[in-house]
């Protein structure tokens, strides 16, 4: 039974793949190669084989190189996101205390305008208050003048009558009629220059309370005008604060405690802003208040951006030549170790890649380390330290001060390494946290 399946198989062969004999021939004799039907098909299909695992191989090393690059150019633009976001929130913040500082110089000098018109007020009410005492003693002036007038008539009617019974000739009535037209001359320059006097006190008032109403509407639009500045501010104070609470609250670092120790550290006088003093000794003005927040949120922002460039946001490797091979957490040990806690971020790539420092910090140890081979450990602000593994060059010293961005080594394959990448860790108080949180973090923002 096998024999004729076989027997079948090489027929059916034997049509496509006929049998190929191939000579050799020498000088002494010729000699030649029988290429069976089946010999022919193993060949064709080892080609075939051979064929099909090169270009998939291919593919994957293609695919690999297109990620790299890709990641690269990602890190890259995430990274001048970074420092263009930090330079619109320092320029951001500087307009915006430029305002305040403008909206307060306005609000001082309409201050100051309103208490000179209320000065003028209250000049002008005193004024009136003169004039109707001014008033007061006209009037009872005139009703003593016009008592004593009436007391110097009878007088005289009686001296009058005295006189008439003495020298028997009375007083005629065109004498009386003379000295009553004088009486009245008198009351009535009396009354005029009164009515004059009345009549200018009335003008003065009404100019007064004109003023005061211009006074009172140019105080609401000045309030109005300062609302909508102070709540522009506030509401752009709010925008830019709540993106970098989330940033550092995601890093797993205390956005207060943060700013507390960046605070001791930026302690100088004077400080970035300093907060309005009520002139009177008193308690400060609703706008004061106000701006007293304003100013604190820009100092807070300023704050944030001393704690972001001390903080590890930034990507070991600028030049984003890289791919991630293995993250943080448990995973199976390359050398076939079992299962083992792996406390940070694998960065593969070529072999002397620059490698700088994420974050300012003192390099407290550059040499050999046992599993990492040439290493660098940084000690950062905030309790945070950053570990770099595996390098094939270190270009820094213990002691050494280092800025972000700064080349402290080049990627290499020391130390218990299957290939050339980096090993890059991230502790904080002593507790290593995933370094993808930092920059997953910051990408979010920037």
């Amino acid at each position: 039974m096998l024999t004729r399946l076989a027997y079948r198989i090489n027929a059916t062969l034997d049509r496509y793949l006929p049998e190929q004999r191939l000579f050799l021939k020498s000088d002494a004799s010729t000699r030649f190669i029988r290429l069976r039907p089946t010999t022919q098909a193993l060949a064709l299909a080892g080609g075939a084989a051979l064929l099909t695992w090169t270009f998939i191989a291919t593919s994957i090393l293609l695919m690999d190189s297109i990620a790299a690059g890709s990641d690269g150019d990602q890190a890259l633009r995430q990274q001048a996101l970074f420092e263009e976001r930090l330079t619109a929130l320092s320029n951001d913040r500087d307009l915006r205390a430029e305002e305040a500082l403008r909206a307060q110089e306005r609000f001082n000098l309409a201050l100051a305008e309103v208490s000179q018109m209320q000065g003028r007020l209250l000049a002008s009410e005193d004024r009136r208050k003169e004039l109707e005492t001014g008033i007061d003693v006209i009037q009872n002036t005139l009703r003593r003048t016009i008592k004593e007038r009436d007391e110097a008539r009878g007088e005289a009617e009686r001296v009058a009558v005295a006189l008439s019974e003495q020298t028997g000739a009375p007083r005629t009535e065109a004498g009386r009629a003379r000295d009553a037209l004088a009486t009245l001359d008198i009351m009535a320059g009396a009354l005029g220059s009164t009515a004059r006097e009345r009549d200018e006190m009335v003008e003065m008032a009404n100019r007064a309370r004109e003023e005061t109403a211009e006074i009172a509407q140019a105080k609401e639009a000045l309030e109005l005008r300062n609302d909508a500045i102070f709540a522009r501010l506030e509401e752009a104070v709010t925008v830019s604060m709540e993106p970098l609470d989330n940033m550092f609250r995601a890093a797993g670092l205390s956005p207060d405690d943060l700013l507390n120790q960046v605070r001791k550290g930026y302690s100088g006088q004077g400080g970035p802003l300093t907060p309005f003093v009520s002139t009177k000794g008193g308690a400060l003005a609703p706008d004061e208040t106000r701006a007293n927040a304003i100013l604190g949120g820009l100092d807070r922002m300023n704050l944030y951006r001393l704690a972001a460039v001390k903080s590890p946001f930034a990507n070991p490797i600028p030049s984003g030549r890289y791919r991630f091979t293995s993250g943080f957490g448990t995973r199976n040990d390359p050398k076939g170790a079992g299962r083992r806690m792996h406390e940070g971020l694998d960065f593969a790539g070529s072999y002397g890649t620059p490698i700088t420092a994420t974050a300012d910090g003192t390099v407290i140890e550059a040499g050999w380390g046992n599993g990492y081979g040439r290493m660098v450990k940084i000690r950062h602000d905030f309790g945070v330290t950053t570990l770099y593994a595996h390098m094939s060059e270190i270009h820094v010293s213990a002691g050494q001060r280092v800025s972000r961005g700064d080349r402290i080594g080049d990627m290499g394959n020391s130390g218990r390494s299957t290939g050339t990448h980096l090993h890059y860790e991230v502790h904080i108080g002593g507790r290593p946290v995933n370094p993808m949180t930092f920059i997953k973090a910051a990408s979010d923002v920037f």
